[in-house]
């Protein structure tokens, strides 16, 4: 059984376009090294532990901000951009989540943004909300959900598997 989870935006921009790292897996990632973002692709990657689920919303932003031109975005042609997206959404599928539709409107969040990663997190009963979005995080717990970081989501994987391994 997996544990269902949102990522936010801005963590699927950092894990390619955040530091040198490339995203990969490793029988238990390094928790404070390279780039954290990365990592958390890596973890969902292995869809050993967690579902990940996405919305439409969620991609396109992952798309603008990757394919926008600087200083807003950062400046990838559109091919390479929608391929990542397109892994992401392969991600998903492979650990049990999926592509899925918000249900309520949520607006406890004054960023307009951070509601449409709330939304996704509701909608699919996510027990965890990754984010390096300070508003987010302030939120944590939401509605009894906890949002943490990269930093935070990537430390407790790794206590996780190695207290598996023992």
């Amino acid at each position: 059984m997996t544990t269902p989870v949102t990522v936010d935006v801005n963590v699927f921009v950092a894990a390619v376009a955040g530091g040198n790292d490339a995203f990969h897996s490793w029988p238990s990632p390094p928790p404070v090294r390279g780039n954290l973002a990365a990592n958390v692709v890596g973890i969902l990657n292995d869809a050993r532990e967690f579902s990940l689920f996405l919305t439409e919303h969620i991609l396109a932003n992952v798309l603008r901000v990757l394919a926008e031109p600087a200083p807003g975005g950062y400046g990838w042609a559109v091919e390479p951009a929608e391929q990542y997206v397109e892994l992401l959404v392969e991600i998903a599928e492979a650990s049990g989540g999926g592509l899925i539709e918000p249900g309520e409107t949520v607006t406890d969040c004054p960023d307009h943004e951070d509601n449409r990663i709330l939304e996704c997190a509701a909608a699919s009963g996510s027990l965890l909300i990754v984010s390096d979005d300070t508003d987010l995080i302030s939120m944590s717990p939401w509605r009894g959900t906890p949002v943490v970081t990269s930093g935070e989501f990537v430390k407790r994987t790794d206590a996780m598997r190695r207290a598996r391994r023992r």
